[in-house]
């Protein structure tokens, strides 16, 4: 018991745990909407199109969330403004602003002194050094993403299903698009100095796709998400603890692993029914149904 416990005696474990359950569940309401939606390669280029901004306050010694934060602004408008162009599909417009934003942060990382060292904190984060106000900063961002995923309910379950029974409902599908980006936004720019770009992506991922294979309504992948990612942060930090592995990427891996494991699952659980279940019987028409009546009347040839 000792074990299970034992590390989270330490103070900075302890924020690391906190940090990473207000992590799990900001990204278990973003990331519920990407997986839906089917706008993972955003949620990639939004995490790796924050470098320039960050790079650029690490250097000029400012705060390097508002600057991550600019940046991912700047990438979403852009996306927003080229998926209008009838010319450029909307993966072309993403991959065309990520590879952009990605160089210049590259160029402009490679003009400090610890270039690897900054870049290595970007990309993988350190879960073990949040802070207090990291943790109001979290705090503070999972109560606007769950006030926006609230009232943008409705707009974003009619645009993940039926885009076009948008317009019958009264709704704006750009709109409803726009206010989406923005979330999925605001999550992983809160969540990116934390665990770092490149695992935050596997976090808005993995749990809501896990949740998904098992869930039938979107509250369900939401609250199956929250949960895993929860789950996911107290392993992670446990297996790291005693192994010690990195913590950020044995959370995330942590994470991917319970995904692979419950599609395992649902395999074996879909591959029973289908062996367990009866062949159908098509269905016998009543004595004098109009069927039945209509092949008496067929003369025999």
């Amino acid at each position: 018991m000792e074990a299970l416990i034992g590390p989270f005696e330490v103070t900075f474990v302890q924020r690391a745990l906190w940090g990473g359950v207000l992590v799990s569940l900001t990204c278990a309401l973003a990331g519920t909407w990407v997986v839906l939606r089917g706008m993972a390669f955003f949620g990639e280029a939004v995490s790796h199109g924050m470098l320039p901004g960050v790079a650029l306050a690490s250097l000029l010694g400012g705060s390097v969330f508002v600057g991550g934060a600019l940046a991912a602004g700047a990438m979403a408008a852009g996306v927003t403004v080229l998926s209008r162009s009838p010319r450029l599909s909307r993966d072309t417009s993403i991959g065309l602003l990520f590879v952009g934003m990605l160089s210049i942060g590259v160029i402009v990382v490679s003009h400090s002194r610890s270039f690897a060292v900054d870049l290595t904190a970007f990309l993988f984060g350190d879960v073990l050094a949040v802070a207090p106000r990291d943790l109001v900063h979290l705090a503070v961002a999972l109560a606007a993403v769950a006030a926006l995923a609230l009232v943008g309910h409705r707009s974003f379950l009619a645009l993940a299903f039926d885009p076009r029974k948008a317009h019958t409902l009264g709704l704006s599908p750009r709109w409803a698009h726009a206010a989406l980006l923005a979330l999925v936004t605001l999550a992983v720019v809160a969540s990116f100095h934390v665990v770092g770009t490149l695992l935050v992506f596997g976090m808005l991922i993995a749990p809501p796709a896990t949740a998904a294979l098992w869930a039938r309504t979107v509250p369900g992948i939401m609250l199956g998400s929250a949960v895993l990612g929860c789950a996911a942060t107290y392993v992670g930090l446990l297996v790291s603890w005693h192994a010690g592995t990195a913590a950020g990427a044995t959370i995330t891996a942590t994470a991917v692993g319970f995904f692979l494991l419950s599609a395992l699952a649902a395999h074996v659980r879909g591959s029973l029914t289908r062996r367990t279940s009866p062949l159908p019987v098509p269905p016998v028409p009543a004595a004098g149904s109009e069927s039945t009546a209509r092949s008496e009347r067929i003369p025999a040839p």
